[in-house]
């Protein structure tokens, strides 16, 4: 999925997969919004973005700085699409 040209929607399925399989173990019960802080929602804690960071090295084949473990960047499903999209367009920083 390293491609450059990656679609929103294409980053935002993926990681409410993603989120739904890891932490919500299967259950889509918790329902929320693209623009939901996983903190405050319950759906990840500070490990879990340990995870969530893991998982988009991964599949993205990006690297997270540590100056880019910020809110900003991954705490929503809009502003980990919008991190994703950066990267993969080689704009670098936290919240360009």
């Amino acid at each position: 999925m390293s491609d450059t040209m990656v679609q929103s929607n294409e980053v935002k399925t993926a990681l409410k997969d993603f989120l739904v399989s890891n932490f919500l173990f299967g259950q889509n019960s918790l329902q929320f919004d693209d623009g939901d802080s996983f903190l405050e929602k319950g759906i990840i804690d500070s490990t879990g973005i340990l995870e969530l960071i893991s998982y988009l090295e991964e599949t993205y084949r990006i690297s997270v700085e540590d100056d880019e473990l910020v809110p900003e960047n991954l705490d929503s499903v809009n502003a980990v699409d919008a991190f994703v999209r950066r990267k993969l367009n080689g704009e670098a920083g936290a919240n360009s």
